[in-house]
């Protein structure tokens, strides 16, 4: 017995000859979907930096109150965290001045010894507490805040989201 041939249609097309291509109307419209994309996106990734920025901020001087109070517990002397208001920064121990960025600024401070105006004092014990208070950084649009809160009984020191009020 003799294979049995498969018959069919075979549609042969050459390759390369079609002419069709995008219309002018096409690519225009592509390209406004594209600009109007980017104008969305854009301001977007723009307040994600300065909110990076601003975290960053409050996490550095959370940092530096952490190891101000474990140095208070170690050594048996209290230590303290000055926010210089004025000069946008604060003092970590002797000599050792930090300045925030410069889109970054204290919005408000509260608790802790004020000296004056432009600077306030915030104490760490020994026993492991603090005088306490709240330290509250934003952009300087105040679109974003983050708040670094100083517990005074146990000294904890929390970081998070604020809304200025």
């Amino acid at each position: 017995m003799a294979p049995r041939e498969a018959k069919g249609i075979t549609v042969i097309s050459p390759a390369g000859n079609d002419s069709r291509g995008f219309s002018l109307l096409e690519l225009v419209l592509v390209l406004l979907l594209l600009a109007l994309s980017t104008t969305i996106v854009l301001p977007n990734i723009e307040k994600g930096l300065q909110d990076r920025e601003i975290r960053a901020a409050a996490l550095g001087l959370a940092a530096t109150a952490r190891d101000l109070r474990s140095r208070a517990l170690m050594d048996g002397i209290p230590h303290q965290l000055i926010l210089n208001l004025a000069q946008n920064s604060y003092l970590a121990g002797p000599g050792r001045e930090i300045a925030l960025p410069s889109d970054v600024k204290f919005a408000q401070v509260r608790g802790g010894e004020a000296l004056g105006n432009e600077a306030r004092k915030f104490y760490f014990f020994p026993n492991g507490s603090s005088l306490g208070g709240e330290i509250i950084l934003s952009d300087s649009r105040n679109a974003a805040s983050y708040s670094i809160r100083l517990e005074p009984l146990t000294g904890k020191v929390a970081v998070g989201r604020s809304s200025l009020s």
